[in-house]
């Protein structure tokens, strides 16, 4: 079979893809291309493998494959007996998938949020750079804390975070405020911006005054600088955070393999 005469339905969105590639390779690009398109929304069912099949004329295995390899790269979702969803911030599941801090009894992760400031700025240097933004770009900058949910709370995250201005238009201080959920779910539903994949950076660094003063340490104290440059569909990036942490009592945890 031809994979040209297979993917009947190729649009002008699909991710370009070299000639070589296998097909099932191929389908996954058609597929990603439609995520990006919006085709199918976050939370949503995709049609089942039989039906991609018939429609893209190619076999039910090479699409399972390529189904696979999206589940496999958090964009999709398998639930048994159900189907397969497009993948969402605001699962239970993936909602701290980019958080990665964890208190050293092993106690629960949530935090609570206090927003310090949303505003509408000139891009600086480094988030134009990291954005790929003009230094004349408007971007969105957000501080808030992640504290405990003991009482009393302690301040244990002090997050910068750079959004480019024209994604997240009508993004306030209110709405950051008033929202419940993750904050990449308020991304994701209302700005239609999901969150794909992300990079980071660690390193140690010491508390400025400042930064002390909100974290509750003294000045000069060891923090853990984790900065993220956080990637949306078509490898767009679409967020840059630096997140200054306290490690007294908690560690950043990854896992490998």
């Amino acid at each position: 079979m031809n994979a040209r005469d297979g993917l009947e339905e190729r649009s002008a969105a699909a991710v370009a893809v070299p000639s070589f590639s296998p097909l099932y390779r191929q389908i996954k690009a058609l597929l990603l291309s439609r995520l990006q398109a919006g085709e199918w929304k976050p939370g949503e069912m995709i049609p089942s493998e039989l039906e991609l099949a018939a429609r893209l004329k190619v076999s039910q295995g090479t699409v399972r494959k390529a189904v696979d390899e999206l589940a496999q790269e958090n964009h999709l979702v398998r639930r048994q007996g159900k189907g397969t969803f497009v993948a969402t911030h605001a699962e239970e599941r993936t909602q701290y998938r980019f958080l990665r801090l964890t208190p050293d009894d092993g106690a629960s992760t949530r935090l609570q949020r206090r927003l310090l400031e949303c505003r509408r700025v000139r891009a600086g240097a480094e988030a134009a750079r990291a954005l790929e933004l003009r230094a004349s770009d408007m971007a969105v900058q957000i501080r808030r804390l992640l504290l405990t949910d003991a009482e009393p709370a302690q301040p244990v995250v002090l997050d910068e975070i750079w959004l480019p201005g024209s994604l997240f238009k009508g993004l306030t201080a209110e709405k950051l405020a008033a929202w419940r959920g993750p904050m990449y779910g308020l991304f994701e539903s209302e700005f239609g911006v999901r969150m794909v994949r992300a990079e980071e950076r660690i390193r140690a660094v010491a508390a400025t005054r400042d930064e002390a003063a909100l974290l509750g340490v003294t000045p000069s104290a060891p923090l853990l600088l984790v900065e993220r440059l956080s990637y949306t569909y078509g490898e767009r990036p679409v967020e840059l955070r630096r997140g200054l942490y306290r490690t007294e009592h908690f560690h950043y945890r990854n896992e490998l393999g």
